[in-house]
């Protein structure tokens, strides 16, 4: 937000922070009984996701940066899986996860394109 640093100008980082903003709609529109679970959960996941970009991106060495992208793919497989449990469970029905799916798609194909390419 206040340091201008290249991460920010980065396309997958623009498009992270996104799907951050989506999955937290997602999260706020769950029951209030998973309050302190599949909530907290998704919520941790997915700002995980824009977080080890951010800081991934930071890194020098390939070895490092790589690491910190894999997480962030890993924490977006993490928000997936939430999402199939809470689609088992029916608490999609009420929410319009298309623009989440749409945003998620394309973080997971940008932050995998980063690993490849390193």
């Amino acid at each position: 937000m206040f340091l201008d640093l290249g991460h920010t100008k980065l396309k997958v980082y623009k498009q992270s922070r996104r799907f951050v903003v989506e999955a937290y709609k997602l999260a706020n529109a769950l029951p209030p009984d998973e309050k302190f679970a599949m909530v907290q959960q998704i919520k941790r996941a997915a700002l995980s996701v824009h977080l080890n970009i951010a800081e991934g991106s930071s890194r020098k060495s390939v070895v490092e940066r790589k690491r910190f992208y894999e997480i962030s793919r890993g924490s977006i497989i993490e928000v997936d899986a939430a999402m199939d449990i809470a689609d088992d469970l029916a608490y999609l029905e009420k929410f319009d996860v298309s623009a989440l799916g749409t945003e998620m798609v394309e973080v997971f194909k940008l932050v995998s394109g980063l690993i490849n390419a390193e």
